[in-house]
């Protein structure tokens, strides 16, 4: 139960920081972290790069330092043999001494040298992968670079529209609640002419609505009269 708890709660909290967070704060950050790993990336694309140069430095050096040691053996036979044909054995046995030592620095200059190429051939591949690599992540980083173009605007006309949106119901609430619709005022002017038709239908019903309508009856009956004797004083009947 209380891991329940605690992950419901845990849900929660994420859900409220999530809609707390600002989209535009959010794309910085995601661009500005692509930036960062473009960063190391290339620092890294750099050693690998820099090693291959190294090795090609060390492959020439080590070129030389062979072919130094070929010169050396070469003339350290061509001494001893011609000591050999002098008869001089002491110097023979010296400058054989000397080649023999030489052709073992030769030989390990060789081995070096063969050690170094296959790093060398294995350092060009890591640079041109480092190298792919870089270019490929740059273009990934201009493409975030257009989509933070893109989503920035969306964001803006989204902000629009919820500012926009704000408005209209805020003009439905005051519509609302500070004037009275037509419906219902018609509403109101239906049930009063209603109501006054009815009192006086209810009015024409009783017996002083029948007396009123007697008494207006004779009072009409009346004043014609009265205007018949009018119109013979004038000489008009």
């Amino acid at each position: 139960m209380l891991r329940r708890i605690w992950n419901y709660l845990r849900t929660l909290f994420g859900m409220a920081a999530e809609r707390a967070m600002d989209p535009s704060v959010e794309i910085e950050q995601a661009i500005n972290e692509a930036k960062r790993r473009d960063q190391e990336l290339r620092n890294q694309a750099a050693k690998v790069i820099a090693h291959r140069t190294q090795i090609e430095a060390k492959i020439e050096d080590s070129a030389k330092d062979v072919g130094e040691a070929r010169e050396i053996a070469k003339q350290a036979l061509l001494k001893a043999e011609s000591a050999k044909n002098s008869g001089d054995t002491a110097s023979q046995a010296k400058w054989t001494n000397a080649a023999q030592s030489v052709a073992l620095k030769l030989q390990a200059a060789e081995s070096n040298l063969e050690g170094l190429k296959g790093q060398y051939e294995i350092a060009i591949t890591q640079a041109d992968s480092a190298k792919s690599a870089v270019t490929q992540n740059a273009m990934r980083l201009q493409e975030l670079a257009a989509k933070r173009m893109q989503l920035v605007g969306q964001l803006e006309q989204a902000r629009m529209q919820e500012a926009v949106n704000r408005a209209v119901e805020t003009i439905s609430v005051s519509m609302e609640t500070n004037a009275p619709s037509l419906d219902k005022v018609e509403e109101k002017i239906q049930r009063r002419l209603s109501e006054a038709q009815a009192r006086a239908e209810l009015r024409e019903a009783t017996p002083e609505g029948a007396e009123s309508e007697l008494r207006e009856a004779v009072s009409m009956a009346q004043a014609d009269a009265r205007l018949e004797e009018l119109k013979k004083e004038l000489g008009l009947a």
